[in-house]
């Protein structure tokens, strides 16, 4: 998923690699700890108990400032089978200049293995992320 955004790379990167710029786009809050391995975990659900909120245990695979941060990703819990796996999909989210205040964003997620379960959270996120780069968007205005 590739978008064309009036933002910079440095306010497009803060947004995705801090506390206060997830807030602004994604989740109701988050534990974010920029360094590989570092926890990457994004709340929706805080009246759930911990481990049911959102992306808990998922974690930052790699990044490098104002280019691109990636992280491991699980599913929902009502997708208990892909949620619970040992096997977590990736997402990556490049960053590269695209004129003057521009900057085009591209959001991959992949590593998806076969089985209904997971073709299921395949269309669920091909659809969600669309939403979560519209928030983005909307939080730039």
């Amino acid at each position: 998923k590739t978008r064309t955004l009036s933002s910079d790379a440095k306010t497009l990167w803060s947004r995705w690699s801090t506390h206060e710029g997830l807030k602004t786009f994604l989740g109701r809050d988050n534990k974010i700890e920029l360094h590989p391995g570092g926890a990457f975990e994004i709340y929706f659900l805080m009246d759930n108990p911990y481990g049911d909120r959102g992306s808990e245990g998922c974690r930052i695979l790699a990044y490098i400032p104002e280019k691109m941060i990636a992280f491991s990703w699980n599913a929902p819990p009502y997708m208990p089978f892909v949620r619970s796996h040992e096997h977590k999909t990736a997402v990556a989210v490049l960053f590269e200049e695209a004129g003057p205040g521009m900057t085009r964003l591209t959001l991959s997620h992949h590593g998806w293995p076969e089985g209904k379960e997971w073709d299921e959270a395949f269309t669920y996120f091909d659809s969600a992320w669309d939403q979560v780069l519209n928030g983005l968007e909307k939080s730039l205005a």
